[in-house]
């Protein structure tokens, strides 16, 4: 059977500081989620698999992490031509985002793996991104995943002051113009997350309006130590082999793509037209749908024919698939999502799918423009 972590998530931790903000769904009775759940279930026993990662995930897994660090070994020991450097800094960008897709993603939904200590150790792979995998799960696999597009809840969606993502979200005058510079914005999204926002999430105990789960000891020696040794060997060691300027130039490279890279994925599939977008600020504080119809709703799929989009983003092109069995591994998101699309075509629930990268593209740059003129 599905665990029951697959079904429809009502979480007590973390909460928001004010119990009465808590947003419900209507899951009295889920007939949707059942039926489709129903026919995974069946899926599995037929063709007798594992719901976790394969050989192949583990071998694309060895592959980036083992040409991340050789990438950044030959910048530091073989000291190529400035533009080699550059080139290597920019896959540095590209492998970075290979690992958080394929190995981290998966393995901090516990899917990566059966054995829980491979789970935990693909999830902190996000720490020798810059990242810190506790925050992460708070912010991600429970905020995200159980307020997706929640105004006010899910902080995937918090507005930054040069974005607004949906017409619920504050309006300036830059905005009218954001269609044009998303993607120079999303290319420093990751320095952001890394160098302030974490550190906000640290300090102040909560991501947006939810306290963090306590964090452990061993859980603030990690941040801490992870921190320090990431900007250690990509700031102060590249210092010291190419000089202060040439280290932040490539550091700056590296996090462009990368940022670039993990928000476009995201915004494809929550950010286009097509996605609803829920206010948090609702009369008796419930959705009527039930959470895994909320999910299709707020969600879209992208490029699903193309197996490299596929095999590189680790199945986050089939985003509604991962937001209702978040615990399976991507691998496979390919055979589930046709079992997707036929549920919803029998509950008459609308899916949305892109048929390539560029038209999802093409609709996200839309979204912007309409709500900015909202």
């Amino acid at each position: 059977m599905i665990e029951t972590t697959e079904r429809s998530p009502r979480i007590s931790k973390p909460v928001p500081p004010d119990a009465h903000v808590r947003i419900r769904f209507g899951n009295h009775k889920n007939p949707f989620f059942t039926a489709l759940k129903d026919k995974v279930n069946l899926y599995f026993e037929k063709e007798s698999i594992s719901r976790n990662g394969t050989v192949n995930l583990y071998l694309k897994g060895i592959f980036f992490i083992s040409t991340y660090f050789i990438s950044y070994s030959i910048l530091m020991f073989a000291h190529p031509a400035h533009w080699l450097a550059l080139l290597l800094c920019a896959y540095l960008g590209v492998a970075a985002a290979a690992i958080g897709f394929n190995i981290m993603h998966d393995g901090a939904h516990g899917s990566f793996s059966d054995k829980k200590w491979l789970n935990v150790l693909a999830a902190y792979t996000i720490n020798i991104l810059g990242g810190d995998a506790v925050l992460w799960k708070n912010k991600h696999n429970i905020i995200h995943h159980t307020y997706t597009n929640i105004e006010g809840h899910d902080q995937d969606i918090a507005q930054l002051p040069v974005l607004r993502l949906n017409k619920l979200q504050k309006k300036y005058y830059l905005h009218r113009f954001q269609h044009l510079y998303c993607f120079a914005v999303y290319g420093l999204s990751s320095l952001l997350w890394v160098f302030l926002l974490d550190f906000i999430k640290y300090f102040q105990g909560k991501v947006g309006n939810f306290k963090i789960n306590n964090m452990a000891a061993k859980d603030h020696l990690i941040f801490w130590l992870s921190k320090i040794t990431y900007f250690s060997f990509f700031l102060i060691v590249p210092a010291m082999v190419w000089g202060w300027t040439a280290a932040w130039v490539g550091f700056l490279v590296f996090h462009f793509v990368l940022g670039l890279i993990l928000s476009t994925v995201f915004q494809l599939a929550h950010v286009v037209e097509e996605a609803e977008f829920t206010d948090s600020h609702l009369a008796d504080h419930k959705i009527e749908d039930e959470w895994a119809i909320h999910q299709v709703k707020t969600t879209t799929n992208f490029c699903t024919r193309n197996n490299w989009m596929t095999w590189y983003v680790g199945g986050l092109n089939f985003q509604v698939v991962h937001h209702l069995f978040p615990k399976i591994s991507h691998v496979h998101y390919p055979a589930l999502n046709k079992l997707v699309v036929e549920t919803c075509e029998e509950y008459q629930v609308t899916y949305h799918e892109f048929p390539s990268f560029f038209s999802a593209v093409r609709s996200h740059m839309k979204h912007l423009k309409e709500t900015a003129s909202a």
